[in-house]
């Protein structure tokens, strides 16, 4: 028998390590202004309310398993580990079919391994769920896409990525020039072009 996976919670009036990692993490993303200090008050409730509202989560101002998921912060103590595998396999899988469906399939392998890239990349968050519901970072997470059911292509596609296949080589950033409003982006090195995104460094 498998254990059963226990999480812990933080919420006003926590106190501890596991407070200021959360108050670390939303401090990074700019949602918090104030100190992390460990102690979870009227600052941290605020912007852990935002962080939910931003990222489609509930907003009780309770850091429960779905939260502290989307910050990158495990706290799962038992588990098995084929869970965790398929959690992640599922999300990236929604990821790819939100960002890329009608993309051609490199271009769908392409989109999970931007996304596996970040994950190891020290500028971002050092989870999948931490990289895809980082604010700002996916339209698809804050117009309600992700949740839609991921297609064989898609899951196929991102497990591909998962086994370590890059047609990126190695790039953090894609994006369509037909659609960015952003002009940052264009100050990055493009490295490929897959169907219609753009793959930089």
């Amino acid at each position: 028998m498998q254990a059963a996976a226990a999480t812990e919670s933080v919420y006003w009036g926590s106190r501890g390590d596991l407070v200021r990692q959360v108050q670390q993490k939303l401090q990074k993303w700019g949602y918090l202004k104030g100190a992390a200090d460990g102690v979870f008050g009227k600052d941290t409730y605020d912007a852990v309310v935002l962080f939910q509202r931003k990222n489609g989560l509930s907003a009780d101002g309770v850091a429960g398993a779905e939260t502290l998921a989307a910050l990158g912060i495990n706290t799962v103590k038992a588990t098995s580990a084929t869970t965790g595998k398929s959690k992640n396999l599922d999300l990236l899988a929604r990821l790819v079919y939100a960002e890329a469906r009608g993309e051609p399939y490199l271009g769908q392998v392409a989109v999970a391994a931007v996304v596996l890239n970040r994950v190891e990349h020290a500028s971002f968050p050092n989870t999948i769920s931490g990289v895809i519901y980082q604010s700002g970072a996916f339209d698809v997470v804050g117009d309600g896409q992700i949740y839609l059911t991921p297609d064989a292509q898609a899951l196929r596609a991102a497990q591909d990525a998962l086994n370590g296949w890059d047609p990126t080589g190695g790039c953090i950033y894609y994006y369509n020039p037909a659609r960015t409003t952003s002009s940052w982006i264009y100050s990055r090195t493009v490295n490929t072009v897959i169907g219609k995104h753009y793959f930089a460094k």
